[in-house]
């Protein structure tokens, strides 16, 4: 039997896609998802579900000795940028000291693996202008700081595990958090539309600038630098184009069933919102051939559709 692939982050959202795209594809690698020891989840075809806390070392390291993956896509941590203004410690020891115990645990027990470390595009200093993996990188925010140490600690050398790096921009989609911004409109609009609360939807900054995607096409990014990507090399992930938050909103508004009114909120606003964060795809797209092919528009259908049923089933 081969090695299973690991993906830590697992129930997750970026994590839950990326296991929907594994499950469906050729792969014939024995799947394995950690999650958060105590939580209850349901069993998934083709999946070995797996209760470990990243920042316990030896439960860690035990857990690598058994499965000896061939293939780690580490998508665990803490993931809001907002909420580490206000558990900073607690964002810092996730990303950093839980992928320290990660790779130091498959430098012992499984030196030949591959890996796919999930960083974020908020390593990179304030730019206007698209930033390619070579931009400089100096965060602004208590969750960029977290994931530059975690693509530090991860690095590492010539030898042990093959790592790679994706710097994930902004990805969307059904599934995710109503704390990110596009699932909160959608949640919203859901609960409007089902006359469950006042047909105002309360929002902070809508001036910023986002690269987005489509997280189904991040996901796949995912794997395909899994198969293709240079060891110790970034990867940008993301669509070279940006629109406002703002214009995310509108779009969502189109759809709405009913009229709904916007207000601006400025006790909303983050300490720290940067005007603008694009990318250049060049890289992931000249030499792994990676670009994202999902329409905007369903992406913002399926988000609203995924709220609606949620909604009616609440």
């Amino acid at each position: 039997m081969s090695r299973p692939t690991l993906i830590t982050g697992a129930a997750g959202f970026a994590g839950g896609h990326l296991l929907d795209a594994l499950r469906t594809s050729a792969d014939t690698h024995p799947l394995v998802g950690w999650h958060r020891p105590g939580t209850s989840l349901a069993p998934l075809t083709g999946v070995t579900w797996q209760g470990v806390d990243l920042l316990d070392r030896a439960a860690v390291r035990a857990a690598v000795a058994h499965l000896k993956p061939s293939r780690v896509y580490h998508c665990a941590g803490a993931a809001h940028v907002g909420d580490a203004w206000n558990a900073t410690a607690r964002t810092l020891s996730t990303n950093v000291l839980g992928t320290h115990h990660l790779v130091e645990a498959l430098r012992t027990y499984a030196p030949d693996a591959r890996v796919v470390i999930t960083s974020s595009a908020l390593v990179y200093a304030s730019s206007d202008a698209p930033m390619n993996e070579d931009a400089p990188r100096v965060p602004k925010t208590p969750y960029g700081l977290s994931k530059l140490a975690q693509e530090t600690t991860a690095e590492g050398s010539d030898t042990g595990p093959a790592i790679c790096i994706a710097r994930a921009f902004n990805h969307i989609g059904p599934r995710q958090s109503s704390s990110f911004s596009s699932a909160s409109f959608a949640r919203q609009i859901a609960a409007i539309e089902a006359q469950r609360q006042p047909a105002e939807i309360v929002v902070g900054n809508l001036d910023p600038r986002r690269d987005i995607t489509d997280v189904r096409d991040t996901v796949r990014a995912y794997v395909r630098i899994m198969e293709r990507g240079e060891r110790r090399r970034a990867y940008n992930v993301c669509s070279g184009r940006a629109l406002t938050i703002g214009d995310l909103l509108d779009a969502l508004l189109e759809r709405a069933r009913v009229p709904i009114v916007v207000r601006v909120d400025p006790a909303r606003y983050r300490p720290s919102d940067q005007p603008v964060v694009v990318g250049d795809p060049s890289r992931i797209r000249d030499e792994l051939g990676w670009t994202p092919t999902i329409p905007f528009d369903r992406t913002l259908d399926d988000i609203l559709e995924y709220w609606r049923a949620q909604t009616s089933a609440s």
